[in-house]
């Protein structure tokens, strides 16, 4: 049996088990080991390569990584691919920024092709950095053969899922207002379009549309995009909402607007209510419009009337509607009434060149413009300003606009009932992700946008003839056979070179490229360039077992794997579904390299170590779909508290059974075991694993995690702490080789509990506890199985009440300030529990031993360490007796300590009240417990624990000695000693530590190895303060 090392910090440990990992080949092993007839099949949804991993990948990783891994202990094949999105927004942003291009317009007059070119080059040009830092976050995942959504293989599955809606008649194109990113000339998804809203400050503009035919009367209308005004073409009302004429008392002026929306415009007494009616009576009014710019571009015959639709509400501005194309329900209208589209707005989100004085300025910069014409020609009548949510572009950070443009669509509405019906079936944690944001999101999804006016990407397979006649295109076989090319290239600026004849009639490509969304969510069927090859591995593992992302791809990847898996097969694309939430900066605020408001990922690796940052994660919000504020002190008190004690609890194992020369033979490991101590620890182990398997199966991290974190504590602060003696005394006794044997055992079985989640530590334990008969990886082990023989639920119940009667009594020394080492001379445990009190009885050492006091009293009478005092129970008694309630109060304070006993059993008393005699119940009084001098207490349901905190001058003393062997241990290690040197102590100190060491002497000595103990005035040697008393100390090796 190996020894750990004590100079190797964890970090270092663990990039040696890396390095073991990758020389031994320990991934593809645990693949291979395998059967091929038990698959589990996992997506793995495709980052972009551009930029570099942030915590947000780290966490999505480490799940991506556990459940894989417990599957595969639990005898499954798991196989997983990394993949790289290659195409889209991101990738040609970033392009256009380097080479100082701004918009299509520029990127058309550099060239498609070099465009292209250049975006390819930048790809993946972080793989490198990405696959070093997925590796040493010990996740398992398969670089060699990933896939990439710019490879042709990819593409042509692309073709192949877009024919098959085409040919399900799922595939549309049709004029549509819909999200639009003007800073790069390509319309967005809706769900693209809710990934990155923001707080912004917005004009409130509130304008006068006069009325034909009337002299001063005027529809008031309001909206918070002043740029949409100049292509206003109509205003809209609720044709049963209540509207009002009323007359402003100041200038004389009239105004239409709803009558619920007066008071948020007029005050009392500054206006004259006219008349009143429901919007519906307005038909045919007509207004006069507040630009003219259409009416030199479009017919304007049906323009600028008033129109009616039940959308409308009163709930804020006017009641009043202003309708132009940039909305949908606007273009609903427009459409339903023969109203023409007047869009004076280029696709980089400026103005057109006919549109006069504000020609070629962008529309949020020419609002002010805008707004200071309406206000010069006296068509303002409010002018404000709002803070509201508001979409921007989630790749250049710019605002978004609603645009109406021809793009083409996928038909989700006529899917969406088998959705919503597919997402039942599927298995979500955290739970409510199922019917709630997911849900809901399916049921009011809508047509999905799929085409981008981009270059970077899928291009569409559409061919259109001059007369219109459309061809789709399945497959670079079926492009090739039609056309005659010879196709290596699926990109845009090679296919778009590609025209035929058909019939007579010439055929163009159509020149948009797909969504890079659409692509995530064909990458089951691409990824294995299904239905191409490997048919039968797909149709095998689809739909996946399981799949993860972070809480933003619920409107993102989920949902596009949803679309396709119901258009594609009526079926789910994947059975479960883990979400976590979002990691934030330490603030709260969202993680920025610009602010540096969060720790360099890379940095924590090398100072704290992936498990630190594994278990730091997975025991957070994070894995219940929650946002977690990373904090660098999270990773401190990780290793603290749970790392560095697993791992010093190996190291004190193999220290002392090197010292005894004892190794894991079959003998030594089947010792019969009989220390309560040794049955109560395994047992607890038996527990975990029946615990840690229920919630890993159901998917459920958080819920794994939480024990396991528990059992360390167990193991390393009860278990250990209580068993130290067994491995300290001489000899090979049975308890001794007893406490050996299943200290081993325990830690063994531990290591391949916690496999999964932080692997690392996991197979050091093993590495150094491992026969030659076991693997050479715990992570080729199988998941433990509970063993019921070994279960003892007794056993724990009652180990269970120590703890507590234990945690109460560290609890008041701490909360006094009482040091543990200070010994007290008796504590008080109360409890009229028979079953209890015979426990305590049972295990009173452990408790006198661990609190470090010298008597334990156990009674079932409280009174004993409190007094008590009885309050009235106004909660219960007020409205019963109300005016004699002051009376009752002051009866019940004076109880005297009978009534007070019959109260504490549970027994009703009677007090005269006015001659009356009144009925309480132990609810209607309230006891109150005030300690005794001398004694600190703390209570819960079943225990009473008191300590006795007078000290007389031997407990004084002993603490003394206590505090002095505390201080001479921490020498030996500082001095690094080995566990069994023994050493001389010299000290010098006041009269009342030589006292202290006189009569503790040989205890001192006994618990420090020492040969001697003796006073001297020394210069060297380090001071210490014990309780208070100066002493200095020096220890040398004997």
């Amino acid at each position: 049996m190996k020894e750990v090392s004590k100079k190797l910090g964890l970090p270092a440990i663990e990039k040696e088990i890396l390095n073991f990992w990758r020389k031994e080949n320990i991934f593809q092993k645990s693949i291979d080991k395998r059967s091929k007839e038990k698959p589990f099949s996992f997506y793995d949804g495709p980052p972009f390569a551009t930029g570099l991993p942030h915590y947000g990948h780290l966490l999505a990783g480490t799940i991506k990584d556990v459940i894989p891994r417990y599957k595969t202990m639990q005898g499954y094949r798991v196989e997983r691919r990394f993949g790289w999105d290659t195409h889209g927004l991101p990738v040609e942003y970033e392009v256009e920024q380097s080479l100082n291009l701004n918009g299509r317009h520029e990127i058309k007059n550099f060239g498609e092709s070099k465009f292209n070119d250049e975006c390819r080059a930048i790809v993946l040009r972080y793989t490198k950095e990405w696959k070093e830092t997925v590796e040493r976050m010990a996740r398992w995942v398969d670089f060699e053969n990933d896939y990439k959504t710019m490879d042709i293989d990819f593409m042509e599955s692309v073709w192949w899922v877009f024919k098959s809606l085409w040919e399900k008649g799922l595939i549309y194109e049709g004029l549509k207002v819909v999200p639009f990113s003007w800073r790069v000339s390509t319309p967005l998804s809706n769900f693209e379009a809710n990934l990155n809203y923001k707080d912004v400050q917005d004009p409130s503009v509130t304008l006068r549309f006069k009325v034909d035919g009337e002299k001063n009367l005027y529809f008031l209308a309001w909206t918070t995009t002043p740029w949409t005004l100049p292509s206003n073409m109509a205003l809209c009302l609720g044709p049963k909402l209540r509207y009002c004429n009323i007359k402003d008392q100041k200038t004389g002026d009239c105004y239409i607007l709803s009558k619920n929306r007066i008071d948020s415009y007029f005050e009392d007494g500054s206006y004259e209510v006219l008349d009143e009616f429901e919007g519906e009576k307005l038909k045919g009014k007509t207004y006069e419009p507040l630009f003219n710019f259409a009416k030199t571009h479009i017919d304007t015959t049906n323009a600028w009337a008033v129109h009616f639709d039940d959308y409308v509400s009163d709930e804020s501005g006017t009641g009043i509607v202003h309708l132009a194309c940039f909305g949908e329900d606007d273009v609903r209208i427009f459409q339903r009434e023969n109203i023409p589209i007047f869009d004076p707005v280029d696709e980089q989100g400026n103005f057109k060149d006919f549109m006069d004085f504000l020609s070629g300025i962008n529309i949020k910069d020419a609002e002010k413009t805008i707004i200071k014409r309406l206000k010069k020609e006296h068509k303002m009548f409010l002018h404000e300003t709002i803070n509201h949510s508001y979409p921007f572009c989630w790749r250049t950070d710019t605002p978004l606009i609603y645009k109406p443009i021809s793009t083409w669509f996928v038909n989700v509405e006529k899917i969406k009932d088998r959705m919503v019906a597919h997402n039942k079936k599927v298995h979500w944690v955290p739970r409510h992700i199922r019917d709630g944001r997911f849900g809901k999101w399916l049921e009011n999804a809508r047509d999905w946008a799929i085409s981008r006016n981009r270059f970077w990407g899928t291009p569409l397979p559409v061919w259109k003839s001059d007369d219109g006649t459309v061809m789709c295109v399945g497959s670079v076989a079926e492009l090739e056979e039609i056309s005659e090319a010879n196709i290596k290239d699926l990109h845009k600026h090679f296919v778009d070179k590609i025209e035929f004849e058909k019939d007579g009639e010439k055929f163009k490509r159509v020149p948009e490229v797909l969504d890079c969304w659409f692509e995530s969510g064909s990458m089951p069927y691409a990824q294995e360039h299904y239905p191409f090859e490997n048919k039968v591995i797909f149709e095998a593992n689809f739909p996946a077992d399981f799949i993860c992302e972070g809480l933003d791809q619920t409107r993102g990847w989920f949902y596009t794997l949803a679309i396709l898996g119901a258009a594609l097969f009526d079926t789910p694309a994947f059975k479960n579904c883990v979400v976590n939430g979002l990691i934030l900066a330490e603030d709260g605020k969202k993680m920025s390299k610009r602010l540096k408001n969060y720790p360099d990922p890379k940095k924590m690796l090398d100072k704290y170590g992936a498990d630190a940052i594994r278990l730091y994660m997975l025991n957070s919000p994070a894995v219940r779909g929650e946002d977690l504020r990373f904090s660098e002190k999270g990773l401190v008190e990780t290793t603290r508290q749970q790392l560095l004690p697993l791992w010093n609890a190996l190291s004190f194992f193999t220290t002392y059974a090197k010292i005894d020369e004892w190794e894991p033979t079959k003998k030594n490991i089947s010792i019969k075991k009989n220390n309560p101590m040794d049955k109560w620890i395994i047992s607890r182990l038996q527990k975990l694993i029946e615990e840690v398997k229920k919630e890993m199966d159901n998917y459920d991290l958080n819920r794994s995690v939480a024990p396991f974190v528990g059992f360390i504590d167990l193991l390393t602060n009860w278990y250990i702490r209580r068993s130290r003696r067994r491995f300290w005394k001489a000899g090979r006794g049975s308890d001794k080789l007893a406490a050996y044997a299943t200290l081993y055992t325990v830690l063994l079985e531990f290591s391949k509990v916690i496999a999964p989640f932080i692997p690392f530590i996991a197979d050091g334990i093993f590495q150094i506890l491992r026969r030659e008969k076991d693997h050479e990886s715990v992570h080729l082990s199988l998941f433990p199985k509970i063993n019921h023989y070994l279960r003892d639920i007794e056993l724990e119940k009652q180990m269970d009440l120590v703890l507590s009667t234990v945690s109460m009594g560290r609890a008041l020394r701490a909360k006094h300030q009482l040091k543990i080492r200070q010994p007290l001379p008796k504590i008080f445990l109360i409890t009229r529990d028979p079953e209890a009190k015979k426990i305590l009885e049972d295990l009173a050492e452990l408790i006198i031993e661990e609190l470090n006091v010298k008597e334990i009293l156990i009674t079932p009478n409280e009174e004993e360490l409190v007094n008590f005092n009885a309050k009235a129970n106004f909660r219960t008694l007020g409205k019963k007796l109300g005016k004699l309630m002051k009376i009752v109060a002051k009866k019940i304070s004076d109880l005297d300590q009978n009534e007070i006993n019959k109260i504490q059993k549970g027994v009703n008393i009677s007090l005269t009240i006015n001659g009356e005699v009144i009925e309480f119940t132990p609810e209607d009084i309230l006891l109150e417990r005030e300690e005794k001098e001398g004694l600190l207490v703390e209570t819960d349901n079943v225990l009473t624990v008191a300590l006795d905190t007078e000290l007389n001058k031997e407990l004084i003393q002993e603490g003394l000695a206590r505090e002095l062997i505390n201080k001479v241990q921490n020498m030996r290690k500082e001095m690094d000693l080995d566990v069994m040197d023994r050493i001389k102590i010299i000290y010098h100190g006041s009269d009342i530590i030589c006292k202290a060491m006189e009569n503790f002497s040989d205890f001192v000595c006994l618990e420090t190895l020492s040969d001697k103990i003796e006073y001297q005035k020394i210069g060297e040697g380090s001071i210490w303060d014990l309780n208070g008393e100066q002493c200095r100390i020096s220890i040398t090796k004997s």
